[in-house]
């Protein structure tokens, strides 16, 4: 990325959505934005004096010529306390895609270049406006597909998570500088690190980088949204109960078994938490080799499910493969669907009733009707609480890292696990400072303090341009 290489010019991008929309802005930044504003920017105030700092000014975007191209307000915020920390233009006007792609050739024309994607950020992030974790949090919480996921970008938008890795490195810091002196100062009488004391110090460090790594996969599903599997036999009303889920009629639905022959997936919102919901073969004996590979396919999707949902036909006798798939999954996984429950059921035989017998293998069993919508909210209520449930999720503001942190704060417990090995080994106090060095690095990696380009490339290369 150009910007990388620390360039000082200015920049200028289209800080809205394409599209057509009733406000479009174009943001400029950089030591030639006040200038370039005084340029762009006709006043339809007669007394107007030049652009006031942080004060909205109603008037014209023009071009070089002069010409008008939109009714705009405009807005001059200084540095450095603007987003980027640099002086920063916005002239916010109609969000037609021409009028916007107008203006932004003016401001080229006038001197400024094409911001590239994250460059805004990027610069707010050179400018110690926010760290890395906040920067990566920007693109982040833009994505969110859900309030919550929106909620959990913002806990580390907000500064908390690069605030305690920088705290976690200072711990190990002050270490090192003890480390030191013992080193260089060997046949001196000074405080040195006692063992134990090290070891203790390392080891309390440990469990807190242990404590955010399982964090990452607390927030698995709001990132990624949980896999929801609708498994059960032909004609029990899977696919009708997908449809029902989501409002609108997205499976196919017919009184012929085996219609679903391969996986459906559509996303739902679960009140804030994202659900990947997937519709499967009904199970039956068939020669249909299109439909067995459906069937496998649909074995291997329940397999790594978050939650099954398991639904039977309760108007029927519950039979065997039923009875199969659920002791296969366990009640820790799936949750029985008694679907149908508007209809009377047919005469249940010893061990066949299935609201008795999921009673006895302890699963949470609910009668639904999906063409109804009867039970349809306890339901939801129960497939949520289950995904939720476990080892635990990461509510929204909790400190959850992303990837790459969470690969950083694993080397770095990994670091500290060898470190803490060869303390009780009694290695020279020189090649412990090592071990804690490499913990320091990876810590500093996270914030951005220590980072090569090609990781900052990656970061700010995912950003839309105009942010």
């Amino acid at each position: 990325m150009r910007q990388l290489a620390g360039n000082r010019d200015t920049i200028a991008a289209i800080a809205t959505p394409p599209g057509r929309g009733g406000v479009g802005i174009v943001r400029v930044s950089g030591p030639g934005a006040r200038e370039l504003g005084q340029r762009l920017f006709e006043s339809s105030s007669p007394g107007f004096a030049g652009l006031r700092p942080r004060l909205l000014h109603h008037g014209w975007a023009r071009d070089a010529a002069g010409r008008r191209l939109d009714e705009v307000l405009a807005v001059l915020m200084p540095g450095p306390g603007s987003y980027t920390g640099e002086d920063v233009l916005e002239l916010q006007g109609h969000g037609g895609p021409a009028v916007l792609r107008a203006v932004l050739a003016a401001a080229l024309a006038c001197g400024a270049r094409m911001a590239e994607p994250g460059e805004f950020t990027y610069r707010a992030f050179r400018n110690g406006r926010m760290d890395l974790t906040q920067a990566e949090a920007v693109a982040e919480l833009v994505a969110a597909p859900t309030a919550a996921g929106a909620a959990l970008a913002r806990a580390r938008l907000a500064g908390d998570l690069g605030r305690s890795v920088a705290a976690l490195r200072a711990r190990l810091e002050e270490l090192r500088a003890r480390l030191c002196v013992a080193v260089d100062f060997p046949d001196d009488e000074v405080e040195c690190l006692a063992p134990e004391e090290f070891a203790a110090g390392v080891r309390a460090v440990r469990g807190e980088l242990a404590a955010l790594v399982r964090g990452f996969e607390r927030g698995r599903v709001w990132r990624e949204g949980a896999l929801c599997v609708l498994a059960g036999r032909v004609n029990a009303g899977k696919s009708s109960l997908m449809n029902a889920l989501l409002g609108r009629e997205r499976a196919i639905v017919t009184d012929v078994p085996g219609t679903t022959r391969d996986w459906i997936e559509e996303a739902l919102d679960l009140d804030g938490l994202p659900v990947r919901l997937v519709d499967t073969a009904g199970l039956r004996e068939t020669g249909d080799a299109a439909e067995r590979a459906g069937l496998e396919r649909g074995r291997e999707l329940a397999a790594r499910a978050d939650v099954v949902l398991l639904v039977v036909d309760r108007t029927l006798p519950l039979a065997g493969e039923d009875r199969a798939l659920a002791r296969d999954l366990g009640p820790g996984r799936a949750l029985a669907v008694l679907n149908k429950a508007d209809l009377p059921r047919e005469p249940q035989g010893p061990g066949t009733d299935a609201a008795a017998w999921f009673a006895r293998e302890g699963f949470a069993a609910l009668d639904v009707s999906a063409r109804t919508g009867q039970g349809l909210a306890a339901l939801c209520d129960a497939l949520r609480a289950r995904i939720l449930d476990g080892e635990g999720r990461a509510g929204p503001g909790e400190l959850v890292p992303n990837m790459r942190q969470a690969r950083a704060l694993a080397a770095a417990q990994d670091a500290l696990e060898t470190l803490e090995a060869d303390i009780g080994a009694a290695l020279p106090y020189d090649l412990l400072g090592v071990g804690l060095e490499t913990a320091c690095t990876h810590l500093a990696e996270i914030t951005g303090e220590i980072t090569p380009s090609e990781v900052l490339d990656s970061a700010f290369g995912a950003f839309c341009i105009g942010k």
